[in-house]
């Protein structure tokens, strides 16, 4: 009898060993997940850090902002300004007086074929008028001038006392109690020293009848020029003087009622700001922070770089992925990536030195005259920049671009050719509508990555803050402007940590930062609406 078979011992399940390998109290898989999640609460910190230090370092501009345009009126410089504002209103009209008198001149030499001496002896008749009118308000230049020199002084005066308080503070709060006592304060009495200022009231207003009385007179016999179109550009000076003589009753106005005492609003401070046409700082008379010119001048340089770029890195990207052979492949992505690798200060001085000096002349020729803008005379200008910004947002367009329609399936395309289309109808109704989120993503991204451009529109932007003439039509793209980044990158190693103006340039970089969460928060939306409705 053969013995019973004998089982074999049972086998225990195969079990794979967790690591056992700890950090910190935590195993591999736990550490390596723990490094790579926290990214996403990296970026939230980093956020809320940036956004707390702009709001801490700006918060204090609006204060001291208010102080700074309280001073200005109880000194008595806003005073003073009603009466320039009418000088400067003065000057602008002789600057379109003498505008008629240069295109004459071009008229008579140019088409007329006229010499520069028998030009200057027919518009004899038209220099005599510009220059009596330019000497129509010499009576308000004069008081204008003698006044500023007042107000100059009440501010200085005014300022020595706030220095001498903060110096006297300074010594109590170290202890120096002898030191401190030492420190002079002459209080200033505003009403005492804007007396003889708000006294010289009634001399303007005799000083403004007799301008005006000027004006009328000397419109009544106005000078011939040489061409019908220059006709209805005296015709519309004469106009713009009827307008600005009747803007003199205003004036007298609001210097009779005006009040030093008068408080500055908070509201004011806000929107002088968000609203404000000029950018003066280390000024004599006053500092202005207006954010308008630089945020126009960003847009202007991002609109010429979006309109260059979105044709040519969304096309570029187009004909590589649907076109292209692999050897065009080979060679044409790494040579438009490499561009992103080239530092930005580089292009800068490539716009300086070549890019601005090749459009200039190139704005020259007579064959392109018909160009709007053309020519002009400014070789670092908007243009300039926004086409050195194109070139650096093409890169970030096409690889994005070219990704999204990598990402559409294959089968829209075979369905597409099944059906009977053909390529150009399948890329154009197919592979790009179908991408089209990816596409919109990319332009954003590249809008973004121009808007925060510094050191290109620094060096070719031509840093010139003030408002383009928007008259001129497409000639303002070829005006010099400034910019958010510029305006922060030249000026914050010359502020005073603390002052206005640091805080000024604090604002400009929290609306920056705004308006890059707003691009990001509209390329969710678009891309969010438009998966929406192609689903």
């Amino acid at each position: 009898m053969s013995p019973a078979p004998v089982a074999p011992p049972p086998q225990k399940p195969f079990v794979i060993q967790k690591a056992r390998t700890r950090f910190f109290g935590l195993t591999l898989d736990e550490t390596i997940r723990a490094f790579f999640g926290g990214n996403a609460l990296m970026a939230v910190v980093v956020l809320a850090l940036i956004t707390f230090f702009l709001f801490r370092e700006g918060s204090e501009f609006f204060g001291q902002n208010r102080e700074s345009i309280t001073l200005y009126r109880k000194a008595g410089l806003e005073y003073v300004d009603q009466m320039r504002a009418q000088q400067e209103s003065h000057t602008a009209l002789t600057r379109y007086l003498f505008d008629i008198r240069l295109r004459a001149a071009k008229h008579l030499t140019e088409e007329k074929g006229l010499s520069a001496a028998d030009a200057n002896a027919q518009l004899a008749s038209l220099d005599e008028f510009a220059g009596r009118y330019s000497d129509t308000i010499e009576p308000v230049r004069g008081m204008v001038s003698e006044l500023t020199d007042v107000a100059v002084a009440i501010k200085e005066k005014y300022t020595l006392s706030r220095d001498a308080e903060k110096e006297r503070a300074q010594f109590i709060a170290a202890g120096m109690a002898a030191e401190a006592a030492e420190v002079k304060i002459i209080p200033v009495d505003f009403k005492v020293e804007l007396a003889p200022l708000v006294g010289m009231t009634p001399a303007y207003v005799e000083a403004a009848n007799g301008v005006s009385t000027a004006i009328t007179a000397l419109l009544a016999t106005p000078p011939t020029v040489p061409a019908p179109a220059l006709n209805a550009r005296l015709q519309r000076f004469q106009e713009l003087n009827q307008q600005y003589i009747a803007s003199f009753p205003a004036t007298q106005k609001r210097l009779e009622t005006w009040d030093y005492q008068k408080p500055v609003p908070a509201l004011d401070t806000f929107t002088g700001f968000i609203l404000g046409k000029e950018w003066k700082t280390a000024s004599f008379w006053q500092d202005w922070y207006g954010v308008v010119p630089l945020f126009i001048g960003s847009l202007m340089v991002s609109v010429i770089a979006l309109f260059l770029a979105v044709p040519l890195g969304v096309g570029a990207a187009i004909y590589i992925n649907q076109f292209a052979s692999a050897r065009e492949q080979r060679l044409v992505k790494p040579a438009i990536e490499f561009i992103s690798a080239i530092p930005s200060v580089v292009l800068g001085f490539f716009g300086i030195a070549v890019l601005g000096q090749a459009l200039r002349a190139l704005s020259q020729v007579e064959a392109l005259s018909w160009v709007p803008g053309f020519p002009f005379a400014e070789r670092l200008n908007a243009l300039t920049a926004g086409c050195l910004l194109a070139l650096i947002a093409v890169p970030t367009i096409f690889t994005l671009a070219e990704d999204a329609l990598n990402n559409v399936p294959r089968a829209f395309k075979e369905a597409s050719f099944a059906l009977g289309a053909s390529r150009m109808q399948t890329i154009l109704r197919i592979v790009v509508p179908a991408s089209l989120s990816g596409i919109v993503s990319a332009i954003l991204l590249g809008l973004g990555r121009v808007i925060g451009e510094t050191m290109v529109v620094l060096l070719c932007a031509g840093n010139r803050i003030a408002i383009p003439d928007f008259t001129a039509g497409l000639t303002a793209f070829v005006q010099p402007v400034h910019t958010m980044t510029g305006i922060i990158a030249q000026e914050m190693g010359e502020v005073v940590r603390g002052e206005i103006h640091y805080r000024a340039l604090f604002m400009v970089g929290l609306v920056l930062f705004l308006i890059a969460l707003l691009i990001n928060f509209l390329a969710q939306k678009i891309v969010r609406k438009y998966r929406v409705s192609i689903g």
